[in-house]
């Protein structure tokens, strides 16, 4: 039976709260700094409170702090083991190079085929880019799939929500039965339920408690059981 643990905690700083090398497998969406930019233009609403979501706007994760999100993900994930950054186009020039700078192999950019156009005003985009990082060296299970991924987008739910269809597919490719994947940006909890219908433990937090309420809920619907707290995190709740 998978487990989970979740927090509301910001993500750099729930990342150093995690024993050194807990992790089989991150996978994870910030919400990068080119969404402000666009949003600001109006190219884009899926960050703010609409007819579709009755969720607020959230605050973006700044490309200087990359470098300390990278580290901190270096740290807590296990030798041979992989990392998927959901960001755009843009985002993928900013984060390549630190990424490398703490140590990760870039092998590639897979390409999430939306099947549907977002907003904007001129070659409305349709896809995202997931950057496919490793550490160590690590055989994916599945050398047929292609780097492009055909799933529809999440119409009218959580702010940049990605489909649990989607997340299945980078878990059954970088982890096993068993395994922990991390989410250190869970939002709605898509990677947390993925990781649960594929009999992988889930760790994750996300600013926003309503995220956690949610995340929470689904995973309880998949049947996953909350992870018992160590006697480390009870002496750490307590300030100890």
């Amino acid at each position: 039976m998978p487990h989970y643990r979740l927090t509301d905690d910001d993500a750099v700083a729930w990342l150093h709260s995690l024993p050194a090398g807990s992790a089989d497998l991150v996978v994870t969406d910030p919400a990068y700094e080119s969404l402000e930019k666009h949003r600001a233009v109006g190219t884009t609403t899926r960050l703010k409170q609409g007819k579709g979501s009755s969720n607020p706007w959230f605050p973006i994760f700044p490309n200087a702090r990359f470098p300390a999100l990278f580290q901190a993900l270096w740290r807590v994930l296990k030798r041979d083991a992989h990392l998927y950054l959901f960001c755009d186009a843009e985002t993928m020039f900013v984060a390549r190079p630190v990424a490398e700078a703490a140590g990760f192999r870039f092998w590639k950019p897979l390409i999430w085929d939306k099947q549907h156009i977002g907003m904007g005003y001129h070659y409305r985009a349709r896809y995202e880019c997931i950057l496919f990082f490793e550490k160590g060296r690590r055989r994916l299970s599945d050398l047929g799939v292609a780097d492009v991924l055909s799933v529809p987008r999440v119409h009218r739910g959580y702010p940049t929500e990605k489909p649990v269809a989607l997340s299945e597919v980078l878990i059954r490719q970088s982890s096993a039965p068993g395994d922990t994947v991390v989410d250190p940006f869970m939002g709605s909890g898509s990677v947390g339920v993925a990781a649960a219908r594929l009999g992988r433990d889930f760790l994750g937090t996300d600013i926003h408690p309503r995220a956690r309420a949610l995340t929470e809920e689904r995973l309880r619907l998949e049947g996953a059981l909350p992870q018992p707290r160590s006697d480390d995190d009870l002496l750490r709740a307590l300030g100890g």
